[in-house]
């Protein structure tokens, strides 16, 4: 990513009135750290939770060290992305993501102050699951295919090509981004369509994979909303459409997983119609171009960077002399 990208992804962190809580404002609280944590009643990364997790692992952090981990989770980050990629840099442990989430929700309990919880990738202030709720729409949908049929190099993420599809909501009615994870280097692109009716969604999925090699666009996977119902079209560029079963996102937890994380940045309270579309844009670089456990923390766009590189090297037709 150039530096004109760059400055542009660090200033919608900083300014976006998308954001509950801007990266400024959490950047704020990293420089008062000091104020907060007292000299004589420190918590330091390393020293939180029951059991002293951090002598276990023998880490001994310094103020520096702390504050570049509450600067990386005020970019976006997730302490298992911060954790994964200071060990890739140092070539070896250098704090757990446990004993982040546990200093986090440390601080939490300890002054009372919930905007701590901003600084986690899905700013919950307690762990735990949350229920769920709505019904299934897949009798509504022609030409239904299960996800049990998808191709194995699908499943196991074993070659590109293969895309997991959903919508993203927020509370103004009728406001909606679509949202395509490729699901192996987890790339994900995203567009704004007007309305949510399928054949919409439709148009805007067949923009999104025509520009691609045809390699580079297989399959996609759908959740059972009605939106997805004129699947069929994508035949047209021979993809295959493929649905989760009745009640199941996880199995298109790509895009679940994708979509939480954007929810930081762009949460359901935005109002889409006054988000310029630079910082929408700006919300998507940012997530591509943030590290990943999966991908032994390199980003999303390196990962994907690499695979088009390679299909357009493996498609070039040879010289001829």
């Amino acid at each position: 990513m150039d530096e004109t990208s760059q400055q542009n992804r660090r200033a919608f962190l900083r300014k976006s009135s998308a954001a509950i809580v801007t990266g400024a404002v959490l950047r704020n609280t990293a420089l008062s750290y000091d104020n907060i944590i007292g000299a004589n009643d420190r918590i330091s990364l390393g020293h939180v939770g029951i059991g002293n997790r951090g002598r276990e692992l023998g880490y001994q952090p310094g103020y520096a060290q702390q504050r570049a981990v509450l600067e990386r989770l005020a970019d976006g980050w997730s302490p298992e992305q911060v954790a994964g990629r200071f060990a890739r840099q140092a070539g070896r442990k250098v704090i757990s993501h446990e004993s982040i989430y546990r200093f986090i929700y440390a601080q939490i309990a300890r002054t009372k102050d919930y905007r701590w919880r901003r600084y986690l990738p899905r700013a919950k202030s307690k762990r735990g699951l949350r229920g769920r709720r709505g019904g299934s729409t897949a009798r509504l949908i022609k030409g239904r295919v299960s996800v049990a049929e998808r191709p194995p190099a699908a499943a196991e993420r074993t070659t590109a090509g293969h895309w997991e599809a959903d919508t993203i909501l927020f509370a103004k009615y009728g406001q909606v981004a679509l949202a395509v994870l490729e699901r192996r280097t987890r790339i994900i692109l995203a567009t704004r369509p007007r309305d949510r009716t399928a054949e919409r969604v439709a148009q805007h999925l067949i923009r999104l994979f025509t520009p691609m090699p045809q390699q580079l666009r297989q399959t996609v996977t759908f959740d059972n909303g009605s939106e997805f119902a004129c699947h069929r079209k994508l035949h047209k560029l021979a993809i295959g459409t493929y649905f989760c079963d009745p009640y199941s996102p996880w199995q298109k937890g790509g895009v679940e997983n994708a979509i939480g994380r954007l929810r930081r940045f762009l949460p359901r309270k935005t109002d889409l119609a006054t988000l310029p579309n630079e910082h929408f844009r700006a919300a998507i670089s940012t997530y591509n171009n943030t590290p990943r456990k999966c991908l032994d923390f390199r980003t999303p766009a390196e990962a994907f960077s690499e695979v088009l590189h390679f299909e357009r090297e493996s498609t070039c037709p040879l010289s001829r002399e």
